[in-house]
């Protein structure tokens, strides 16, 4: 409780920390903060042209809403990922990035991590909001699930700062970290259907069937992964237009809180010795 108090002391910092890494991304830019959109976009393109021209992986029409555009089931599932990957990978840097601050002034180091969220979920916040007037563009009807794609961002975002704490302060002390990381979202992007439909891994999972020595299948495993139940929630809300699976919101929820609790544990451990170690 004392902890949260500190927290909440810090709260004009961490406002214009946030602010200040909010106006620095895209300092002196012509375009500023449409730079934002860049990366999903030229990543939607490429991946559309692959997997959608060349490869011919067709995703199943959206139902109810009767969506039948990859360009845009993509962006459902790559927005939360691109959210989540960057989150992850620039909170787990923070302390590091601010290493004359937190050797030179005393402050609740947590702000620093915290500032990064608040700075990429804000960019998030435009991106998602280039797409709600996308889908509704083309027919979807999406404006009563809102509310319900703000809470699911704020559970992505708890579960996603949760991660970064952890990797922040593993970063402190090993410095391969960030490195190793980068490796692992890259194949943890592929172990999640953001550019393909999790029916293509059903499929393999049928065909091999039960793993020997285990009462589980290859889908079953797979659907452990908590980003591949955000993907479906999001895809779920935005491209189908129907309510998500109650379990499926339950699971992400309790990934969430975990993920926060344990993050905040292990940092809340570790803060006072980051000067010393940085």
């Amino acid at each position: 409780m004392n902890y949260l108090k500190e927290i909440w002391a810090s709260r004009e910092l961490l406002a214009n920390l946030t602010l200040r890494d909010i106006r620095g991304q895209y300092k002196r830019t012509i375009i500023g903060r449409l730079w934002s959109l860049v990366n999903p976009l030229a990543a939607m393109l490429i991946y559309t042209l692959v997997f959608s021209f060349i490869i011919r992986v067709q995703p199943d029409p959206g139902d109810p809403s009767g969506l039948d555009i990859f360009a845009v089931w993509l962006l459902c599932g790559l927005l939360p990922w691109n959210f989540f990957a960057m989150t992850v990978q620039t909170s787990m840097g923070s302390i590091i990035a601010n290493t004359g601050l937190v050797q030179k002034v005393y402050f609740n180091r947590l702000v620093l991590p915290l500032a990064s969220v608040g700075a990429i979920g804000f960019n998030w916040l435009f991106e998602m909001g280039v797409l709600l007037v996308t889908l509704v563009l083309c027919g979807a009807f999406v404006w009563p699930w809102i509310p319900l794609v703000a809470l699911t961002m704020v559970i992505l975002a708890a579960f996603a700062t949760g991660i970064g704490l952890m990797l922040s302060i593993a970063n402190v002390h090993f410095r391969d970290t960030q490195y190793l990381i980068g490796i692992v979202m890259q194949i943890w992007m592929y172990l999640t259907p953001v550019i393909y439909p999790i029916n293509l891994m059903q499929a393999q999972s049928d065909r091999i069937g039960t793993i020997p020595g285990t009462g589980f299948t290859l889908i079953d495993l797979y659907r452990l992964n908590p980003m591949e139940r955000f993907v479906e929630i999001f895809r779920n809300l935005l491209y189908d237009n129907r309510w998500p699976d109650g379990g499926t919101m339950l699971y992400v929820t309790v990934a969430a809180l975990l993920s926060l609790v344990l993050g905040l544990w292990v940092f809340r451990s570790n803060e006072r010795k980051l000067a010393e170690a940085l």
